[in-house]
């Protein structure tokens, strides 16, 4: 065969593949439906849509001599055909048969005749036996399930071993579901293609305005050049004596000026109308090219209902997959980026949560679990995936034991975490609640990769659980990658880009407004308390500069559940940014998600919203410097503090004289009032459970005098509630330090920033 046959036979073949898995993908999909027990119409029709599918898929396998894929074919279309003519009926058996059927010939057109084994080609032989006795109305007993089981006799010992094991078996099935699910080529709609067409057509329009502003600004280059000449010639007859302006500037008259100026003008108005329509241009091109790259959910997730059967029925449960939203539409890129975190999400519903059918039905569960992935569409920019089960939920507690034993945390520290920040360690690589390590799982491994998938796309994972009654993970990615609009901010000499997405509002805040609780800074916007970090700090830059001012920028940045406030030198714009890799060898820098060129030419880094809230958390837990409480040492005022236990006044009173501070004492909230109104103080630190007046009202009666309304308030208490420490918020206190924290270093600091 030459070689220009050889080349149209490998096209050939390629096409054979892309069509072969359209009829693979309704095949399955139409056993799927079959066996969730259809109506006697529906059963009918997906008989004959399977039919059709086999008969066709026959026909394109023999157009590219795929004898082993036309002879499975071949039965598995009788087999059908007698169903259509009701000569026999489906059985259990008969749909393992059927799937089978569909792994085989999957296997077959992803391999080459030479890279088979005799296992292979025996199981093919086995699988078409299988199916013309099915035909028959009569299904073979002790086959085997699956290629490469092994195939035990009459005397129940195992016939020569062409087995593998059965994480082979799985692995195998795990990795025809991953070319099944293959996004890499798609259909194009023409009506598409066609608006692309006509906006690359409009772009000679642009091609042709350019070339004419380029031959503009020649000429008046050119007449500029004339001038740089005659200029010169100027210069030599200047150092002549008594030589007039006119006759040496005769070129430089007030008509060339009013020329050149008329031409500049009308090339700066045409470039504007220029820029106006190359700007629709490119947006409408760059609208058309994403609709393109966008794919319905089906896409990706037409192969999951088989997925599911095949786990579910190797640890012998029943499982069934319900699928909404998919029609909707995102973008390609996305949905390869998702097909790992989705198959580890369906795993551990499968394999976590999800009960054998005997199991089920003692629990008054149906004996058939639920699993419910649905797609929404939120705000027009994010995609909401949910995947929740009707299982026996996750139990904290042994999340928790996960933790300690991975060295984690302490028994001690995991007991005052809440349920949902023990929830969030199960997304930790090594985190597992499986008592044996399996083919499925219990590595550790697939939620931690679930949560690094989505962040890398710039979303969130969170997930919500109730014992006995299931389990739900909530997924939140953009619809699109390429472009977003992007809020620029400077930390000091560096530019930053926040994706606008994850920006909840921008503001200017005095200072004033700033509190302390537990040494971590705090404002209040729209009602909440949210923690005030600086960027700078996060990101861990050194500043070139300690200017401080009354005013401050701040931008609040949603991730999740999560809302913090980070401070930064200036917010520059909000605008449209074109995400950039960072390449292979930077695949992974914390806080950075990619890069962009600014108009100017500067390249830019996209911040990880994701990470940037993990740094800021880590940054407020960390403790301050030694060096900085030497330095709040170094103050001196006068201190009043309100404490009606004696043990802790005295420690109060002893740490602020040792720090060089004049203190006096109040033995409760009415005592400490009356002193304030008294006497000149340059803080109050109070207590907030005290006879007579308590801290709380202690301090709105300060922020309520004219003459104290100024006077900074640091409340220590045991109350360590969020409901409290909002509350000493809402009355005025400027800083609010629970007793449980407290060590002098957090007090000194904090006095520091306030006198």
């Amino acid at each position: 065969m030459d070689e220009k046959n050889i080349e149209f036979l490998k096209r050939l073949r390629e096409t054979f593949r892309i069509e072969a898995a359209e009829h693979i993908r309704t095949i399955s999909a139409g056993l799927m439906d079959l066996e969730k027990n259809p109506s006697r119409e529906k059963l009918a029709e997906l008989i004959e849509s399977i039919f059709r599918e086999a008969h066709s898929l026959k026909g394109a396998a023999r157009s590219v001599d795929s004898k082993d894929v036309e002879s499975v074919c071949q039965p598995l279309e009788s087999v059908f055909s007698a169903l259509k003519r009701r000569e026999i009926e489906l059985s259990p058996a008969m749909f393992d048969l059927f799937h089978r059927a569909v792994n085989i010939i999957e296997q077959l057109i992803s391999s080459t005749h030479e890279e088979r084994t005799p296992a292979d080609r025996s199981n093919v032989r086995e699988l078409i036996r299988q199916l013309v006795e099915a035909t028959q109305g009569a299904m073979p007993q002790g086959v085997p399930k699956e290629p490469g089981e092994v195939e035990k006799t009459a005397t129940g010992k195992n016939t020569p071993d062409t087995s593998a094991s059965s994480a082979d078996q799985h692995n195998a099935r795990m990795q025809t579901a991953d070319k099944q699910i293959n996004v890499e080529t798609v259909r194009i709609p023409a009506a598409r293609l066609d608006s692309i067409l006509l906006q690359a057509e409009e772009m000679i329009l642009v091609k042709m305005a350019a070339g004419q502003r380029v031959a503009e600004l020649k000429k008046i280059d050119r007449t500029l050049a004339s001038w740089k000449m005659a200029s010169a010639k100027w210069q030599e007859k200047l150092s002549v004596p008594e030589t007039r302006c006119d006759e040496i500037m005769p070129a430089l008259n007030e008509t060339s000026l009013n020329t050149l100026q008329s031409h500049v003008a009308a090339v700066s108005r045409t470039s504007e109308q220029d820029l106006y329509n190359l700007t629709r241009m490119v947006n409408d091109h760059l609208e058309s090219m994403k609709q393109v790259m966008l794919l319905p959910v089906a896409t990706l997730t037409e192969a999951f209902p088989k997925i599911v059967r095949d786990l579910a029925r190797d640890q012998n449960k029943d499982v069934d997959l319900v699928i909404g939203g998919a029609e909707i539409e995102i973008d390609k890129r996305i949905l390869e980026e998702m097909k790992d975190p989705f198959i580890h999400l369906l795993r551990n519903c499968i394999d976590h949560s999800i009960k054998k059918p005997e199991e089920r039905d003692s629990l008054n569960k149906t004996p058939k679990g639920i699993i419910n992935l649905i797609f929404k569409i939120k705000d027009c920019r994010q995609l909401e995936i949910l995947v929740s089960d009707d299982g026996e939920g996750i139990d904290t507690s042994q999340v928790r034991e996960a933790v300690i034993k991975a060295g984690l945390m302490t028994r001690y520290a995991t007991e005052k975490l809440s349920e949902p920040e023990i929830l969030s360690f199960i997304f930790k690589s090594g985190i597992t609640t499986s008592p044996i390590i399996t083919d499925i799982s219990g590595r550790g491994l697939g939620l931690a990769i679930v949560r690094e998938k989505a962040e890398k796309l710039g979303g969130t994972v969170s997930v919500q659980t109730q014992a006995g009654v299931g389990t739900t993970f909530s997924l939140m990615v953009p619809l699109t990658l390429a472009t977003f609009r992007g809020v620029l901010v400077r930390v000091d000499k560096h530019v930053f880009v926040l994706p606008t997405l994850n920006v909840e509002r921008v503001k200017m805040i005095s200072r004033e407004e700033i509190r302390t609780v537990e040494n971590q800074e705090m404002i209040r916007l729209n009602g909440q308390i949210l923690s005030l970090v600086r960027l700078g700090d996060t990101l861990e830059l050194s500043a070139d500069n300690n200017a401080t001012t009354d005013k401050i920028s701040v931008v609040v940045i949603v991730s999740g559940d999560t809302r913090i406030a980070f401070q930064v030198d200036e917010i520059i714009d909000e605008q449209q940014v074109l995400v950039k890799g960072l390449g292979r060898q930077l695949s992974r820098v914390r806080n950075i998600a990619g890069a962009t060129v600014l108009g100017t030419g500067r390249v830019v880094p996209i911040l990880n919203v994701p990470d940037l809230m993990k740094s800021a958390v880590r940054l407020a837990a960390t403790v301050r410097p030694a060096d900085t409480v030497k330095k709040a040492t170094a103050k001196t005022g006068r201190i009043l503090v309100a404490e009606d236990s004696i043990t802790s006044r005295t420690l109060i009173k002893n740490i602020l004289e040792t720090a060089g501070f004049k203190v006096s004492t109040a033995v409760d909230g009415l005592d400490a009032f009356t002193q304030a109104r008294s006497y000149k103080f340059d803080l109050v630190v109070s207590d907030v459970d005290m006879p007579r007046i308590s801290g709380f009202e202690l301090t709105n009666k300060i922020r309520n005098d004219k003459k104290l309304g100024e006077l900074p308030v640091v409340l220590v208490t045991a109350l360590e509630s969020r409901e409290d420490r909002e509350r000493g918020i809402e009355v005025g206190a400027n800083a609010y330090i629970v007793k449980s924290s407290f060590d002098q270093s957090n007090l000194l600091e904090v006095i520091k920033q306030l006198i």
